[in-house]
């Protein structure tokens, strides 16, 4: 067992050298024409061939912005929280190594093949905004990765023509103020400066980027703003549509083409925020909803909003419920016009499209990621086996392969996609 960690970080560390400084662009710089990209006609999304969109896919949650609950962490719960212990259960070294490795395999060409071949059209991918700075994220510092994983799957989905929203999960300062956020627990994005000049500033840098690439349907510029759960929602709320405005005219400075994505507050629930809704023709808006009612009357708020505003609506996110629920309400989705996109594609055991098998011992990870460590004694105390859960550290890395995961057809069949084995 100790070789096969020698062995393995060695391994791991020439394959980073190796890899990192040969990445190259994959975008192009012609510049594209308009009618290469998804554009809007009212309420409708129109393909380059004049065809309808209408949104049916999935979200690559967890690989690029890790939650704790996909691991089966219940306390150790966000980006952040997860790399401290990982980092005290089996050392930084090895846990930077681990982050290497697990964007290596957690979503590669064969996920998005096989995403591809249940009927899909569409892919969101949440990511980090610090994979686009030189903060301490996922194994890497300085020259962090964000553009080379993004282009892997920019690649991939043209390959298996599927379009690809890119969403900021995680917004300098936190923009929900949830471990969804990574944030400290409250949605400073809204009151810092500092942090809104970067939120504009890093996707004034991917919109330079992918300014010419039509696989890219739209940006999302933050995902589920302001939790309800502050005495100071409504302050916040009246912050929210001014710093979309703020980001939305520096994007267009640079790209003009490409849809870009708004949500509501709470959760993406609530657009009563938007007082003057953007003017922009490329200007679209998304919803999330994981329970309730399965009927059009759940959804009436947003059918509503979308309406008024003669704009395209769209369900970022929905999953979790029982197969019933998901296959009845996909349909009332379908049937008034609004797209979707379940979520997650991959995590844990099931709930998902793509199950992971968890390894073995990986419950001594789990108890050590739920045991007290407040203090270094607590942490000695609570650690296990160095070497019994490094091993189960790089078996999870195994076991979310695809070839190794679990298909879950019936969630497959109630969302209305094929399985082919």
């Amino acid at each position: 067992m100790k070789a096969t960690l020698f062995f393995f970080s060695l391994a791991s560390a020439i394959l980073f050298s190796c890899q990192q400084p040969q990445h190259e662009s994959s975008q192009s710089e012609e510049p594209a024409p308009a009618e290469a990209f998804v554009r809007i006609e009212g309420e409708n999304l129109i393909q380059p061939d004049g065809s309808k969109l209408l949104i049916r896919g999935t979200n690559l949650g967890n690989w690029l912005n890790p939650e704790g609950y996909m691991f089966g962490f219940s306390k150790t719960n966000s980006p952040r929280m997860i790399n401290e212990m990982f980092c005290q259960l089996a050392g930084p070294d090895f846990t930077a190594q681990f982050w290497r490795q697990f964007k290596d395999n957690y979503i590669t060409r064969k996920d998005i093949e096989f995403i591809a071949s249940t009927g899909a059209n569409t892919i969101r991918l949440p990511f980090h905004y610090k994979l686009f700075t030189d903060e301490d994220y996922m194994g890497l510092t300085a020259g962090q990765d964000g553009f080379a994983r993004m282009d892997s799957v920019v690649t991939w989905c043209r390959d298996n023509h599927l379009y690809l929203i890119l969403d900021m999960h995680d917004a300098p300062g936190g923009q929900t103020g949830d471990n969804i956020d990574d944030s400290y627990g409250y949605p400073w994005l809204l009151e810092s400066e500092e942090s809104q000049k970067l939120f504009c500033d890093i996707w004034c840098k991917i919109a330079d980027y992918y300014k010419n690439e039509p696989v890219i349907l739209g940006y999302e510029l933050m995902n589920e703003p302001i939790a309800p759960y502050f005495d100071t929602v409504e302050a916040m709320n009246a912050k929210l549509e001014p710093l979309y405005k703020r980001a939305i005219q520096a994007i267009r400075e640079i790209d003009r083409n490409h849809i870009i994505l708004l949500g509501g507050s709470q959760w993406n629930s609530n657009f009563t925020i938007f007082h003057n809704p953007s003017d922009d023709e490329n200007v679209m808006y998304t919803c999330h909803r994981y329970g309730g009612e399965a009927t059009k009357e759940a959804i009436l708020s947003y059918i509503a909003f979308r309406d008024s505003v003669n704009r395209p609506m769209y369900m970022g996110e929905i999953g979790h419920n029982t197969m019933e629920w998901q296959s009845a309400f996909r349909q009332v989705l379908e049937e008034n016009n609004i797209g979707w996109t379940f979520w997650p594609y991959k995590k844990k055991d099931d709930s998902c499209i793509m199950g992971i098998k968890m390894p073995e011992n990986w419950d001594l990870v789990i108890a050590f990621s739920e045991a007290p460590r407040g203090t270094y004694k607590e942490i000695r105390d609570a650690r296990p086996d160095q070497a019994t859960v490094r091993q189960a550290m790089l078996d999870f890395i195994q076991n979310c392969r695809i070839e190794n995961c679990i298909p879950q057809q019936d969630y497959l069949q109630s969302l209305g996609l094929k399985y082919q084995k």
